[in-house]
């Protein structure tokens, strides 16, 4: 993994130290064929007794690296067409998801560029989608594709990038929001409540910024959310995947502003709050429950 600020990386142990408890098991095995004078057996016997063990050892391991590399957990941004722009994306998910490797129990993999329509979205929790002025509206194609994805419980990001002034300003970018969404199952938007999900699914946040701070974040409002009231789309100009960013020297090449290093540890709070969010939905919300559903096991 790539270090974040600087920070080494961390190394996984883990495949080290399952291979050294498996080479223990696989030596207590042995001992114990020897002590019960199996080892004795004609050179036939013997072999099959010593294998059977040894392969129901190796089975696990096998089927774990034999995974697809497909079905891995990975996030997911959909394809601009400029080169530049797709490098931020696809570093700032990279900084992103080592944030979450490395604060959470989740594994995320490399994330994905894909371009809906011609790409498999199913295998994506979260697409980001920079909105930019010039964006041209999806065919049917991209159009289906994208419906599908949140009818079955995916979430898209929408960035028009435009809350902050300067370099990262995109004027026209809201207009062109409206024109590549006209005909999305986008439901009623609402501004994120205090006590949404997005904001303590993870990190207790009082806003939600990115390399901008400041403006509305958007969610559909609760009367209207389906796939157990989770929102579809999360829609926000903040220009989240720069705040979040590292390069190949693991630095963040990109300025935060106003507020510097704390304005970027709350947007990486708030990625892996958005990532939970992803992945679980509403479990942190329905904990509110859990005194009364107690409650009436007890009666």
């Amino acid at each position: 993994r790539m270090a974040i600020g600087g920070i080494p990386a961390e190394r996984d142990l883990g495949p080290w130290l399952l291979a050294a408890a498996l080479l223990l098991l696989a030596a207590d095995l042995l001992l114990g064929l020897r002590l019960r004078g199996l080892l004795g057996l004609p050179a036939s016997r013997r072999a099959a007794a010593i294998a059977l063990p040894l392969l129901l050892l190796a089975a696990p391991a096998s089927r774990a690296e034999s995974n697809d590399p497909a079905l891995a957990t990975r996030l997911a941004y959909i394809v601009t067409g400029d080169a530049g722009l797709d490098d931020t994306l696809r570093a700032g998910l990279v900084g992103l998801s080592d944030f979450v490797n490395r604060r959470s129990a989740a594994a995320l993999a490399e994330p994905a560029a894909v371009t809906p329509g011609q790409d498999d979205l199913s295998f994506y929790p979260l697409l980001y989608w920079v909105v930019t002025p010039d964006a041209p509206a999806p065919d049917a194609a991209a159009i289906a594709a994208l419906n599908g994805f949140m009818r079955h419980g995916g979430i898209i990001l929408f960035d028009t990038r435009d809350e902050g002034s300067g370099e990262g300003f995109a004027p026209g970018a809201r207009e062109a929001l409206r024109r590549v969404t006209r005909n999305l199952a986008i439901p009623p938007l609402a501004p994120v409540p205090e006590d949404h999900v997005l904001k303590r699914a993870f990190y207790l946040l009082p806003d939600l910024p990115g390399r901008f701070a400041g403006g509305q974040v958007w969610v559909a409002r609760d009367q209207d959310r389906a796939n157990d009231s989770v929102s579809p789309v999360i829609i926000g100009g903040h220009d989240w995947a720069s705040a979040w960013a590292v390069d190949a020297r693991g630095n963040t090449p990109y300025a935060v502003i106003p507020g510097g290093t704390r304005q970027r540890t709350l947007a990486y709070r708030f990625g892996l709050n958005l990532v939970m969010y992803a992945l679980t939905g509403n479990y942190k919300g329905d904990q509110v429950h859990v005194p009364a559903i107690l409650e009436r096991l007890g009666n």
